[in-house]
């Protein structure tokens, strides 16, 4: 028996070391998002796009640091910020230095608190967040800190370039806000209220409304309360589940003014929307497919949908996360110095795959970059999503959009 567990033991030993070897060849990214549930549609294609992103623009040009591999280790939050918490931890305690979340504010509030509170107890275990789709303006204004770096232009920089657009509508006479009841919803109706009566004080605000994020089974009372408000649009900040049930509800219920979005896109969204949609969703975004910038993205995007035909690319800001992850790793040195990998994100410029530069602010590490407002069609499509005929034009540009926004950020540095 002694005999027997020395065996054991040294080949659980051998086994060991032998993974360790192997993680020592690859730099493992943490995805931490729902992958269960009601917003699962919208995690798994998350995590298709990181796998895709890691494969093409970094291992198989190389990788980093003369070879080191991207990996993308999936963890499933089931849309909770306790189990978020747990999946971080188990991911710390397996030695990964790079946390990837973006599905809900609310989350991203949690584990940056959680980053913050790790590195300051473990100053030699430090792990950095990057937060790709999570666009609370807190986050990079009093929420700031070192370790937390956002991709995605936040709730506020968005609403300024799709106000811009509705500003232009002389129709606009009464306008109905709806959203999911948590940090972002807020974020969004803040802003619209705020800059629509800057720039349109002529126009109504006719509704105002949050509901449970991912618990309500039918919309169709909220979309009879939107028709019955006599709103001749309406602004949503829904995503997932939530703006399918929306936006399938109020079409249903006849609802023919523009809809203002920032997710009416992909995921089973533009399946829904369909013909109904056609000329009266708008979306803004960081990078849309069509017009096609370039050859090379397209052929990007050719390949994805070739290889995840059941997949979009719907949060294209996560090219730019593998992208400037592998620069910085390579400009630091190293894949563990988390401190030098955060200073040589901070200020850092990249040519985004989808046009234009994105530049990492290090004030406050919010990503500044293009931001374009596109129209729900099925015209000039080269990229069409949901495997329909249907996708988003862009219409309008503001080419880094939120370079001049103030920050209250007073970011504390190691």
């Amino acid at each position: 028996m002694q005999r027997f567990t020395k065996i054991v033991a040294a080949g659980i030993l051998t086994t060991s070391m032998s993974v360790m070897a192997g993680f020592a060849d690859t730099v493992r990214i943490a995805f931490v998002d729902p992958l269960s549930g009601p917003f699962a549609t919208t995690g798994t294609n998350g995590l298709a796009e990181y796998e895709f992103a890691a494969e093409e623009l970094v291992n198989k040009k190389g990788g980093v640091l003369g070879g080191k591999q991207f990996e993308i280790v999936a963890f499933d939050n089931k849309m909770s910020g306790k189990e978020s918490l747990i999946q971080v931890q188990v991911a710390i305690d397996q030695g990964i230095k790079f946390i990837a979340q973006g599905n809900s504010s609310g989350i991203a509030h949690a584990i940056t608190d959680a980053v913050n509170k790790h590195n300051r107890r473990n100053p030699d275990n430090r792990v950095l967040f990057l937060n790709y789709s999570a666009v609370d303006p807190a986050l990079t204004n009093e929420k700031c800190n070192f370790w937390h770096f956002r991709f995605d232009a936040n709730a506020d920089i968005k609403m300024d370039a799709l106000t811009d657009v509705m500003a232009q509508n002389s129709d606009l006479k009464k306008v109905y806000l709806i959203g999911q009841d948590y940090s972002f919803g807020k974020a969004v109706a803040d802003a619209a209220v705020r800059d629509l009566t800057a720039k349109r004080p002529d126009v109504e605000i006719v509704g105002n409304e949050l509901h449970p994020i991912g618990k309500v089974k039918d919309f169709t009372p909220y979309a009879r309360k939107i028709i019955a408000s006599g709103a001749d649009a309406m602004i949503t900040g829904n995503w997932g589940a939530d703006m399918v049930g929306l936006g399938k509800a109020v079409i249903e219920a006849g609802f023919t003014g523009p809809i203002y979005t920032y997710y009416a896109a992909s995921n089973g969204i533009t399946r829904t929307f369909g013909e109904a949609g056609k000329g009266s969703i708008y979306l803004v975004a960081e990078g849309l497919q069509n017009p096609p910038v370039s050859e090379r993205m397209s052929t990007y995007v050719d390949a994805f949908n070739a290889k995840y035909p059941d997949h979009d690319i719907s949060q294209a800001r996560i090219t730019n996360v593998v992208e400037m992850l592998a620069k910085a790793i390579d400009e630091a040195g190293s894949d563990t110095d988390v401190v030098a990998i955060a200073n040589a994100l901070e200020g850092m410029t990249h040519d985004s795959i989808w046009g234009g530069k994105v530049f990492m602010r290090p004030q406050d590490h919010q990503a500044i970059q293009n931001v374009h407002v596109g129209v729900h069609t099925d015209e000039d499509m080269r990229h069409p999503l949901d495997n329909s005929t249907f996708g988003i034009l862009g219409t309008n540009t503001v080419e880094m959009a939120g370079a001049e926004s103030e920050t209250t950020c007073k970011m504390d540095r190691p």
